[in-house]
């Protein structure tokens, strides 16, 4: 981790390093100045400002009513209290859906208030809008799985990829959107070993796993959930790290250990 200890800011390149060596990447969402800073001297490497600021900001049931505009305020919110941690932010639903040009121009809306890269959710039908931000200086997250923007043709929070077809649609998806350019990939609510297979799959693009296993190249949870203060209902995959830490310091310390050290997720945060 010298790379990672010199006080310069985590690019790209550093990620990729990481994954090559088995080192895991520890990241969370973010949407504010002061758990940015919060976060990023507590060691996490990985910042989303994600749209899951509808459910745990604004009280909504899903992510679909975030607005690009919400996300480009928070985003510039967050890179203020940031020093070290790359940040990404969510398109949001609505915001990329239309067309590889809308995408764009969401897209760089985010860049221009602070963010490094962008996250996108979607399959091997997104890898055309994914190369174009690529070729066009976004670096982009691809997000597979469980995409909660997707939420009602999915049937609800349902674990994907449980039976053999499903499992290898997922992999074809994440080698499609590595094929075109995505530079990392969030799965979401897959078997274990089928985020173990996608990793091993994709060596270009590290895995970022949240309810995927322990076999991704990192690790991600919603702040709120990892602190135990969102009021709703949580799923398997989340650990309530402040019970028993004494701050939320060292919750997120004791966060970001586990998941380096490979003891988070645990079998009981698995499918």
């Amino acid at each position: 981790m010298a790379y990672l200890q010199d006080g310069k800011p985590i690019r790209l390149g550093d990620f990729a390093r990481m994954a090559a060596k088995g080192e895991k990447i520890a990241s969370l969402t973010c949407y504010d100045s002061s758990f940015a800073a919060l976060l990023d001297r507590s060691g996490v490497e990985l910042f989303l400002v994600g749209d899951s600021m509808g459910n745990v900001l604004q009280g909504h049931g899903s992510t679909l009513p975030v607005t690009l505009e919400q996300v480009e305020y928070h985003t510039a919110s967050v890179l203020r209290g940031t020093k070290r941690a790359m940040v990404m932010a969510d398109l949001p639903f609505g915001s990329y859906q239309e067309s590889r040009e809308q995408a764009f121009r969401s897209a760089a809306r985010l860049m221009a208030a602070g963010a490094h890269m962008v996250k996108i959710e979607g399959g091997a039908w997104l890898a055309e809008t994914v190369r174009f931000l690529v070729e066009r200086g976004i670096p982009v997250c691809a997000h597979i799985g469980l995409t909660p923007q997707s939420v009602n043709t999915l049937g609800g929070y349902r674990v994907q990829g449980a039976r053999p077809e499903g499992a290898a649609r997922l992999e074809a998806d994440a080698k499609a959107l590595e094929e075109a350019g995505a530079a990392l990939c969030v799965i979401e609510m897959v078997p274990a070993a089928l985020g173990a297979a996608i990793t091993a799959a994709c060596p270009r693009m590290p895995t970022i796993g949240i309810g995927a296993g322990p076999d991704c190249a990192g690790q991600i949870l919603v702040l709120h959930d990892m602190i135990g203060v969102y009021p709703g209902r949580t799923a398997r995959f989340t650990k309530d790290f402040l019970a028993g830490a004494g701050s939320i310091d060292a919750a997120i310390a004791a966060y970001v250990v586990a998941v380096k050290e490979g003891r988070f997720p645990a079998p009981e945060h698995c499918y």
